[in-house]
């Protein structure tokens, strides 16, 4: 559309015609767009589904030795479920970011019911 002389949109004249991977905008969207917007509201909203998966952690474990709250894959998974279907991927972004530890790269229903998830 750029190159195209039948086209009114002012907005193809004053965008970038590529980025490269040292510049700073990179793989991010313009600053202001729509799409910046819902970036950063999927990324409050999966926080939020951090913290209580946290939260249930804390309120279903039973605190170890070490003074650490644990709880199996299994328990997590029965209560868990009933809020969100996404309890791995969220499990997983909680080991990322440091606030639980759980042995292996995934958990799966019925195979790993016997992990220990333990919130940091």
């Amino acid at each position: 559309q750029r190159k195209n002389p039948f086209s009114n949109d002012s907005r193809l004249a004053t965008k970038p015609v590529h980025t490269h991977r040292g510049d700073p905008t990179y793989g991010r969207p313009p600053e202001g767009s729509q799409t910046e917007q819902r970036g950063k509201d999927a990324h409050s909203h999966v926080g939020k589904e951090v913290e209580e998966l946290c939260l249930i952690i804390r309120s279903t474990g039973e605190v170890g030795e070490d003074g650490h709250v644990s709880v199996t894959f299994g328990k997590l998974f029965e209560t868990y479920v009933t809020i969100s279907n996404k309890v791995v991927g969220i499990l997983l972004r909680a080991r990322k970011h440091g606030l639980v530890h759980f042995e292996g790269e995934m958990l799966w229903q019925g195979k790993d019911d016997d992990v220990i998830i333990t919130l940091l």
